[in-house]
């Protein structure tokens, strides 16, 4: 085998979206530093941190569980607030089903890896082997940089005496403000801002007469209410189109969600899962 062989073999796995899922994946773990610190912060210990990590292995329903958890409340609404958040991933995995083609041990494995990450990855591919190369290298990637750096974090947090002193204990509302915000700026998004509005007054006027984690599942109500609501009749004579860039766009009345005009899909990832 000559050096050119060899190289071209090397190029062939080193592709762009290996090292795209590689990255995506150390970008992930150091996000995974502050949740072990919050968890930690939280009070649960280092072995039930790593285990939250490992099994429920969804970014975002995490900081939610362990957030309920720091405020006082019970792990019933814990769960349902994760759950809430979580249910995403099987919107996901329906979509990825098809693509991914996995039977047996690799399917429970696969459905285990289905995230925000990995299901952008996938879907952004224009051919199924390159949307499955990227589902799995992206997913495996998250799942052990994740895992490790949520251990570490919450090592490093039982280490300090009070982690609240810094500032430990914010991490995970200005997460959630990280994910947030995104949506906000995005324009032609008239239901983010009301939805946002609805389900921060509601859970604020909730939050002196219900236990702690109770306000974020009420919040959601007007969320669900806005996104049932029928859309606008269409224009007369026109169509309205939301430029690439903005996941969200309305031809002649139907919403094309995640789709701009010149045929590009647009797909963004959520932080965190």
């Amino acid at each position: 085998m000559t050096f050119s062989q060899v190289r071209v073999g090397i190029g062939r796995w080193w592709s762009p979206v290996v090292r795209d899922g590689l990255g995506i994946g150390v970008a992930t773990g150091t996000y995974g530093l502050s949740f072990g610190a919050l968890s930690a912060a939280a009070g649960l210990s280092v072995a039930q941190t790593g285990a939250l990590s490992l099994l429920m292995f969804t970014g975002a329903s995490q900081f939610a569980f362990v957030g309920v958890l720091a405020a006082g409340g019970g792990p019933i609404a814990a769960v349902a607030t994760a759950t809430l958040l979580g249910s995403r991933n099987g919107l996901y995995g329906l979509q990825l089903s098809r693509t991914l083609g996995l039977r047996g041990w690799r399917r429970r494995l696969g459905a285990h890896l289905v995230i925000d990450e990995s299901a952008v990855m996938a879907v952004r591919q224009a051919d199924p082997d390159t949307a499955r190369t990227a589902f799995w290298v992206t997913g495996l990637a998250v799942l052990v940089c994740w895992n490790t750096a949520t251990l570490l974090g919450a090592v490093a947090a039982r280490s300090l005496t009070d982690p609240a002193a810094f500032g430990l204990d914010v991490v995970g509302p200005a997460a959630f403000l990280a994910l947030l915000v995104p949506r906000l700026r995005a324009q032609g998004q008239p239901r983010a801002w009301a939805a946002a509005l609805l389900a921060g007054a509601t859970a604020l006027v909730a939050t002196p007469f219900v236990p702690a984690g109770v306000p974020v599942l009420l919040a959601a109500v007007p969320a669900v209410a806005l996104a049932l609501a029928p859309s606008r009749p269409p224009r007369a004579g026109g169509s309205e189109v939301t430029v690439a860039g903005v996941a969200g766009a309305q031809v002649d009345g139907a919403d094309v969600a995640g789709v701009d005009v010149a045929g590009a899909g647009v797909v963004r990832s959520e932080c965190g899962r």
